[in-house]
């Protein structure tokens, strides 16, 4: 008779000690957010090549195309010169009021896009979404360069607005630079915010223009906010002041116009307010994309 071969049994090794030794990890996992910022840097020229492409996909079935960037703006600063300048009679109150609402509907419509292009950043791409695997802020990221994009061509418009309309060209144009920074900041938390707000709440989409066009009206685009408010008790006053889509647009006139009406805060002041904005979105917006990532493209 043959003799039996005893063998021993395998030794019992817990999946996790198994995953740790061959580096292993559960898929779909959230990464660490250090680990994120680095993959987010990593796909730095996907960022920018999608971007690139919405911006050329954007209007190409439009005849007049890419203008349209410009002119959308433009129709809208003649629209509302028509409401507010002469039939309101705001022009007569405010020195170089052309200007001066060219400034806020730049300014105020970069943020604007960002956050609609924001909301659906998610939802618009499931289908990228569930086929790659890439970090999910790359899409509310891109979202805003491709507006950014859309802006600094615009801002060459409104430049050419300013010098027609008389304002000299001065050093203080420079700080633009450091004002569309902080306000990028400030627009990427924000579209990364509503991204995520946008993937949990379907019906966002639908709310948002209301939402925007109250935050229009209430950023001083093409009225004074410090005349409109100077009966208001102070803190209210001061509340509305702190609008941090005001702050920018404040700045920005103070930038490119000689004389503008007095503000509620100093031009110091107001510095201080717009950096602590672009720090608290862009720090909010995401770390709050972060802790989503995992649900992004199920259900």
């Amino acid at each position: 008779m043959a003799e039996a071969v005893v063998t021993e049994p395998y030794p019992t090794v817990a999946p996790a000690q198994l995953a740790a030794r061959y580096g292993l990890r559960a898929a779909g996992e959230r990464p660490g957010i250090r680990e994120y910022i680095r993959s987010l840097w990593a796909y730095r020229h996907f960022i920018v090549a999608f971007a690139n492409a919405r911006n050329v996909a954007t209007l190409t079935t439009a005849r007049l195309g890419q203008l349209w960037h410009v002119l959308t703006p433009l129709t809208n600063a003649a629209v509302y010169y028509l409401i507010f300048g002469v039939i309101l009679g705001t022009s007569d109150r405010i020195e170089n009021f052309v200007a001066y609402l060219c400034c806020g509907i730049f300014i105020f419509g970069y943020t604007s896009a960002v956050a609609s292009a924001g909301t659906v950043s998610i939802t618009a791409n499931l289908n990228m979404i569930r086929a790659l695997q890439f970090p999910r802020a790359s899409l509310p990221l891109s979202v805003t360069i491709t507006q950014l994009q859309q802006l600094l061509a615009s801002m060459a418009v409104l430049i050419a607005i300013v010098l027609v309309t008389g304002e000299p060209p001065r050093l203080a144009w420079l700080t633009l630079i450091p004002l569309l920074l902080l306000q990028t900041v400030f627009s990427g938390g924000l579209a990364m915010l509503l991204g995520r707000l946008g993937s949990k709440i379907v019906d966002l989409k639908q709310i948002m223009p209301f939402v925007l066009r109250t935050w229009l009206y209430g950023s001083g685009v093409f009225y004074s906010l410090t005349t409109a408010t100077d009966n208001m008790p102070t803190w209210a006053s001061t509340l509305l002041h702190l609008n941090p889509m005001l702050v920018f647009i404040e700045l920005a006139r103070e930038a490119l116009i000689t004389t503008t009406p007095p503000s509620h805060f100093s031009v110091e002041s107001m510095w201080l307010v717009a950096l602590g904005w672009a720090i608290v979105m862009g720090a909010l917006g995401f770390f709050y994309f972060w802790r989503g990532e995992k649900e992004y493209g199920r259900g």
